[in-house]
């Protein structure tokens, strides 16, 4: 696999975007990469790196590029700099960035985040009708718009790809009888979704090396999260999906 750093300018700003590439001549499907609350940091890169030994190019975009060093070393200074335009505009910029790399296929082009990030990849699967198919790790706030402006629940009607969803059965944010309010609500728009409750996790399940990583949840989710971008944007060549296993 092909690891690397790219810069792009997005509202005057350098955005960098972590992106690993399989092996060999492509063209591949593609999966953007929303990170949690630390950022593109290690844990994003580790989920980064799975999606591309599923013989996806994966890439995700650093959301954090117009905070100052010290909004970014500060979690509450962060969370309160978030704004869902400044986001969607990051992910568009992202998507425009595949378009113009001759191996990414961006007519199968999936989305799934983390944390903060699960909430962004189902705010863009309303927002942009390109991606094909999303998935949604413990995505708190999906009731609460980042600046002005609507709430990524708000937005359920516009949804134009399947979704998946999974949370923790342990989590505060989002709990899970908020994430069953929007599972009735999704069924009631007649979006398609499968949303996943996993016993005895809470927040982050799948991040190893913390008390709150449940390698059970791990298992079960990461599968589950192949088999929906393999439904919805195709077979990955044989050699490649035997690679991932």
């Amino acid at each position: 696999m092909n690891t690397s750093w790219e810069t792009i300018t997005v509202d005057h700003s350098p955005m960098n975007l972590y992106v690993i590439q399989p092996d060999g001549p492509g063209p591949f499907p593609a999966v953007v990469v929303i990170q949690n609350q630390d950022g593109v940091a290690d844990f994003t890169q580790e989920m980064t790196r799975r999606i591309a030994e599923a013989g996806y190019i994966g890439v995700a975009p650093d959301l954090y590029h117009r905070n100052t060093p010290e909004i970014n070393a500060d979690h509450h200074k962060r969370a309160a700099n978030r704004r869902d335009a400044e986001v969607l505009n990051d992910v568009n910029a992202t998507v425009n960035f595949l378009r113009g790399c001759g191996v990414a296929d961006t007519g199968r082009l999936g989305i799934v985040g983390f944390c903060m990030g699960g909430r962004v990849a189902f705010l863009m699967a309303a927002a942009n009708s390109v991606f094909r198919a999303a998935v949604d790790f413990y995505g708190g706030g999906v009731y609460k718009g980042w600046g002005n402006g609507r709430s990524p629940a708000e937005h359920a009607a516009e949804i134009s790809c399947p979704i998946q969803g999974h949370f923790g059965e342990l989590d505060k944010n989002p709990p899970p009888d908020e994430m069953r309010t929007l599972d009735a609500e999704l069924t009631r728009l007649g979006k398609f979704h499968e949303f996943y409750f996993y016993p005895g996790a809470g927040h982050a399940f799948n991040r190893k090396g913390w008390d709150g990583y449940r390698p059970d949840a791990d298992a079960a989710s990461w599968p589950r999260t192949l088999d929906f971008f393999r439904k919805y944007l195709g077979e990955i060549a044989p050699k490649k999906a035997a690679a991932a296993r």
